[in-house]
C-alpha cells in the first residue's frame, strides 16, 4: 500500500455519533463482548454499556463504589476487568451481568491493565508503583514486584517478544521479561511522567506529559526519534488492528491519527479542525476489534463513535 493510498483511506475516519450520558469525566473506554457494544468507566458510580448500531446507551453494568480508571475485556471470554481508585479489582460477566471475584490490590488506585496471552494473565499497575500479575484460571494476585517509589500510569505487552513495558510518574520507561518478570531494562526517556506505551511492529512508542512521543527498539530503550503530536500530555497511543496506522489522544482535546510508516499526520480530529470535536481534555480512546470504530472519552463528558471506511 503505498503512502498515498493510506492516505486516501484514512480521510474517511469521520465522526459517526457523539454520546452524552455521563455525569462526569470519563477515563477509561473498552470493546465491548458482544462486537455491537462498547463500555466507559470514570467519575460516575457505574461502568456504561452502549450500542454502536443504534448510537445509544444500552445499559449501566455494574455500579462501582470509586471512579473507574482502567477497563479490560479478556480476549476468548464475556469477563470484564474493572480497576478502581480504591485499588480494587473487579471481574464482572458481561453476559449474565455478575460479579465474578473482586481483589484488593493495595490501598490507592489501579490506573492500567494488560493482558498476557501465552500465561493467561492479567497486569495490573497503579499509584504505589507496584505491579500485580493475576492468575486468570483463579482471579488470584500469584506475584507482586515492587517497580517504582511513584506511581506507574502505563503498561504495555509485545506478544511476539515476550516483552512489557511500564511507565512510571519520573518519566522512566521500564522494560520487562513477561516470563519471569525481571527487569531487562530501564531508562529515563520523558522530563515528565509517562502517560502512554504501545508496541508497534518492533518498535516501542512512549508518551508523556512532555508533549512528546518517543520511539525506541523493542530489544533496547533509547530515544531513537522522538517528535511532538500534541501540545499537551499523550494520553494514549492505539495502533489500528489491521491498517497501517495508529492513533494518539491527548489533554489538547484532539484525536489524531498517524502512519506507521513515517509518522505522518494523517488526520486531526481537534475542534479547530471540525467543530464536533471534543472540547476538554481527551483521556482514552479503543479500536473495535475489526477496526471499524475508534471510540473516545473525555473529560467534556462525551463518548465519540469515530468511523473508518476502507
Amino acid at each position: 500500500m503505498s503512502s498515498g493510498e493510506l492516505e486516501d483511506i484514512t480521510m474517511d475516519i469521520k465522526l459517526r455519533a457523539t454520546l452524552p450520558g455521563h455525569q462526569n469525566p470519563i477515563f477509561c473506554v473498552e470493546k465491548g463482548y458482544d462486537p455491537h457494544t462498547f463500555f466507559t468507566g470514570g467519575n460516575d458510580k457505574g461502568v456504561v454499556e452502549w450500542d454502536i448500531e443504534k448510537n445509544s446507551f444500552k445499559r449501566i453494568l455494574c455500579a462501582v463504589t470509586s471512579s473507574v480508571y482502567a477497563l479490560k475485556l479478556i480476549p476468548g471470554t464475556a469477563i470484564l476487568a474493572i480497576a478502581l481508585r480504591e485499588g480494587k479489582l473487579l471481574f464482572v460477566d458481561v453476559q449474565e451481568q455478575k460479579l465474578v471475584a473482586s481483589l484488593q490490590l493495595g490501598k490507592k488506585a489501579i490506573f492500567a491493565l494488560a493482558f498476557v496471552k501465552q500465561k493467561n494473565e492479567l497486569l495490573a499497575v497503579g499509584e504505589e508503583g507496584r505491579l500485580y500479575v493475576i492468575d486468570l484460571a483463579t482471579y488470584k494476585s500469584i506475584y507482586e514486584l515492587q517497580l517504582s517509589q511513584t506511581t506507574v500510569r502505563s503498561i504495555a505487552v509485545d506478544e511476539n517478544s515476550n516483552r512489557i513495558a511500564l511507565g512510571d510518574k519520573d518519566g522512566w520507561v521500564y522494560l520487562l521479561d513477561s516470563e519471569d518478570f525481571h527487569v531487562i531494562e530501564r531508562m529515563q526517556l520523558h522530563t515528565m511522567p509517562t502517560t502512554s506505551l504501545a508496541f508497534l511492529q518492533n518498535r516501542l512508542l512512549s508518551g508523556g506529559r512532555d508533549a512528546q512521543l518517543i520511539i525506541s527498539e523493542v530489544g533496547q530503550l533509547s530515544n531513537n526519534f522522538s517528535f511532538v503530536p500534541h501540545l499537551f500530555t499523550v494520553y494514549g497511543i492505539y495502533p489500528h488492528p489491521v491498517e497501517p496506522f495508529f492513533a494518539t489522544v491527548s489533554r489538547d482535546k484532539s484525536v489524531k491519527f498517524w502512519s506507521n510508516a513515517d509518522f505522518a499526520l494523517l488526520k486531526n480530529m481537534s475542534r479547530d479542525k471540525m467543530q464536533d470535536g471534543h472540547h476538554l481534555s481527551v483521556n482514552a480512546g479503543v479500536w473495535s476489534d475489526d477496526g471499524r470504530y475508534f471510540f473516545s472519552v473525555s473529560d467534556d463528558k462525551l463518548v465519540k463513535i469515530w468511523e473508518f471506511q476502507q
